[in-house]
């Protein structure tokens, strides 16, 4: 058989709903697990939904009843444990209250890079695949929030927000009504008494705009009349400006 088409036959993705143990760490004090079920997986990758927002260069580390000949270690164990670089989210469309997202993981190996120990909110970006390993990884080249080469431009506009944070459960743990400093499509500087550290998902509604989007945070400083200040970037859709 020629290299190539047994190259694209394993790389095919085959739709086996197998229930998936999903654990995420947020930050160094938070993380929390879900059980959902793929859509579909090759040796190579998966796709499944969350109940919880993630990211995309996030690393997550997921527990599969995977058939040994999709693996490429860990033949003889019952459970397929690897970590798995998140590639595609997008939120779905959901007739509930709870939201759902589509995510898309590449598997990257069995264990986590040494400085995803040391800071869980670092992204990364994939390497080449090959037949004989699954990926390589480089750290993400993190933009500044107060860099002045951001593609987008920053409105200075005052926008309502409720601030929600989600607990390991799913539910909200702490909230608070507030105004954005300044919004663009992909991000906004918001002020806030919250505690939010860098890596931590939160929720963003607002009335003016009849809109929920999630975020993650990037960085905090202090706005120029005292008042703290968070910087995110918006992780599931653009804000409708």
């Amino acid at each position: 058989m020629p290299e190539e088409r047994k190259w694209k036959r394993i790389r095919e993705r085959l739709e086996l709903k197998l229930p998936v143990r999903v654990h995420c760490r947020e930050t160094t004090d938070l993380e929390w697990t879900e059980i959902t079920r793929l859509i579909d997986v090759t040796p190579f990758g998966a796709g499944f939904t969350l109940k919880r927002p993630v990211e995309k260069g996030r690393l997550l580390h997921m527990t599969i009843p995977m058939p040994r000949q999709l693996r490429v270690f860990d033949h003889v164990e019952d459970q397929y444990r690897v970590w798995a670089l998140v590639r595609y989210i997008k939120r779905a469309a959901s007739a509930g209250a709870t939201p759902q997202f589509e995510v898309g993981v590449a598997f990257i190996g069995k264990r986590a890079p040494r400085s995803y120990e040391e800071n869980p909110a670092k992204r990364y970006e994939i390497g080449a695949l090959s037949a004989e390993s699954l990926s390589s990884l480089q750290e993400w080249q993190e933009e500044s929030a107060s860099s002045d080469k951001r593609r987008l431009t920053r409105h200075n506009i005052p926008v309502d927000m409720l601030i929600e944070t989600l607990d390991d459960k799913g539910a909200v743990e702490t909230s608070e009504h507030t105004v954005s400093e300044n919004i663009s499509l992909r991000g906004a500087a918001i002020y806030t008494t919250l505690d939010l550290p860098v890596g931590r998902f939160i929720r963003l509604s607002s009335e003016q705009y009849k809109v929920t989007v999630y975020a993650a945070v990037r960085a905090s400083s202090m706005g120029p009349s005292g008042v703290p200040r968070v910087h995110v970037e918006f992780v599931d859709r653009e804000w409708p400006l």
